[in-house]
């Protein structure tokens, strides 16, 4: 079974390391790549992916916003948000708009791999290492 993929991302550099991660597996295929907002909800409505990567500071319309459109237009899509933004507030509004996963950009390709196998599966991913064990959580394989 293909797992489809559309990346949204305004940073070119993080595109193409994602691209490189996912291409590891041969069931995980990048459907398409845009780099705004607009853009990315036109493609998810159009496309239908399995799976979003979002970022959520993108130029145009932030990922929350295209979040919450998306939800709308393609809701059997499963939305993932790499992120630099580590707040446990911004982390929760994001999981509240239904996305299934949260991983820092940071984040190495096998916990890329690791976070769009669990939405996959229909269970939550969300690692912040960077946080104090207290407000860290991890779900996942």
């Amino acid at each position: 079974m293909s797992v489809r993929i559309l990346i949204v991302e305004d940073y070119e550099p993080f595109r193409r390391f994602v691209c490189s991660a996912l291409g590891k597996r041969a069931e995980l295929q990048v459907i398409g790549e845009v780099s705004d907002g607009p853009e990315a909800v036109e493609k998810a409505e159009e496309l239908k992916p399995d799976v979003i990567l979002l970022d959520i500071r993108l130029p145009t319309l932030d990922g929350i916003e295209v979040a919450r459109r998306i939800h709308e237009l393609a809701p059997e899509s499963k939305i993932i948000f790499p992120s630099m933004e580590y707040s446990i507030d911004v982390v929760q509004e994001a999981l509240s708009l239904g996305a299934l996963g949260y991983i820092e950009k940071l984040s190495s390709a096998a916990e890329i791999l690791s976070a769009v196998e669990a939405v996959c599966r229909g269970n939550p991913y969300v690692s912040l290492s960077h946080l104090p064990p207290q407000r860290r959580t991890c779900v996942g394989p």
